[in-house]
């Protein structure tokens, strides 16, 4: 799979991520005080998860950009490139491995 594929599969699994949590935090509450303490509980997980999901799409969003400027795999502090094994782990990365363990 090629670079641009890699990263529309992501941006899909992403966006498919967010809308089934968007649509699970729409949902009705119960009546029952005490289950509408563990919905509120649940529903806190599932707000952190749809804010990890909105970020993942957006580094993919970013990093299909720089592969249309045709700046992909190179480093967004240092210019250097990015390693393939990094890219091939994390296709959104956006930083080197090491200006991204200085971050």
């Amino acid at each position: 799979m090629n670079r641009r594929d890699a990263l529309l599969a992501l941006q899909r699994e992403y966006r498919g991520r967010a809308e089934a949590i968007r649509r699970d935090l729409g949902r009705g509450h119960s009546a029952d005080f005490a289950e509408q303490a563990q919905q509120r509980q649940n529903d806190e997980v599932l707000e952190a998860l749809q804010a990890e999901a909105e970020l993942g799409l957006d580094l993919v969003n970013r990093a299909l950009q720089r592969l249309a400027d045709g700046n992909y795999g190179l480093c967004l502090k240092c210019a250097e490139p990015i390693s393939e094994a990094r890219l091939n782990a994390m296709p959104a990365a956006e930083y080197c491995l090491r200006c991204a363990t200085l971050n």
